[in-house]
């Protein structure tokens, strides 16, 4: 059955997956940003359905306006989710460009790439969110720059949220709660040294996946007394509120 399943899913998933590539490399630039965002949404979620994966979501999604979505980082799964909510430019590390398929769909729907170990890969990546707030765009951030089962939070890099602090952009925090027949679970989980395409068998072949989506209210823009929080505080602001519900 795991077999059958695969292959009737993976015969969803490749059209889908064609017609992204379509849209991508020949249908983005003739749109204007609003139609690109009503695409990139329906066709994230039409690829979480036909991935067998259903979404539901608490709280309330920055739906207008500039706003850095901060979220734990479990799969590959996670960009297209968030994308199912709004449109979203991530931030992500600059090897996910080399992932077949994944990876030039990702690019082509505005992923900002960051060239780790790279003197002055922050600065720069900094400037790019920043164009892009300017532009009222939401931008995601994973900050704890890898992938775990999804129970726990490793420490956040507290760099990437300057800009958004500089910007006085709000930040909002998301925890991302996979779950296999209302249970939650790290199946879906793409850690370690596993391939992208045993990932997808073990994703595609399954039954009762679910990922749970918790909007949390915004961080506070100001202390008490008026001052600016440091990006170190914003950055343990967010982990905190996310760990709170995962």
């Amino acid at each position: 059955m795991k077999l059958l399943r695969f292959v009737l899913r993976l015969s969803l998933v490749l059209p889908l997956i064609v017609f992204g590539l379509f849209c991508v490399g020949l249908v983005y630039p003739l749109l204007r940003p609003a139609a690109r965002a009503w695409l990139n949404r329906g066709w994230s979620r039409c690829l979480m359905a036909a991935c067998g994966l259903r979404v539901t979501s608490k709280g309330q999604p920055r739906l207008k306006g500039p706003v850095l979505l901060v979220a734990n980082h479990v799969s590959w799964i996670d960009i297209f989710v968030l994308n199912s909510a709004r449109a979203t430019s991530f931030v992500a590390k600059s090897e996910i460009r080399a992932w077949p398929v994944i990876g030039w769909l990702v690019a082509g729907a505005g992923t900002l790439f960051i060239e780790r170990g790279q003197r002055h890969a922050v600065h720069a990546m900094g400037e790019s969110m920043q164009t892009r707030f300017k532009q009222g765009d939401a931008v995601g951030l994973f900050p704890e720059g890898t992938t775990t089962e999804g129970f726990a939070l490793l420490p956040f890099h507290a760099s990437l949220f300057e800009p958004a602090r500089a910007a006085a952009v709000e930040i909002q925090p998301v925890a991302l709660r996979f779950l296999q027949h209302g249970e939650r679970s790290g199946y879906a989980a793409f850690v370690g040294e596993e391939s992208l395409v045993a990932n997808l068998w073990r994703v595609l072949g399954v039954t009762g996946l679910a990922v749970e989506v918790v909007f949390l209210p915004p961080l506070e823009a100001r202390h008490p007394d008026g001052s600016l929080p440091t990006r170190l505080e914003l950055s343990h602001q967010a982990r905190d509120a996310i760990l709170g519900v995962l």
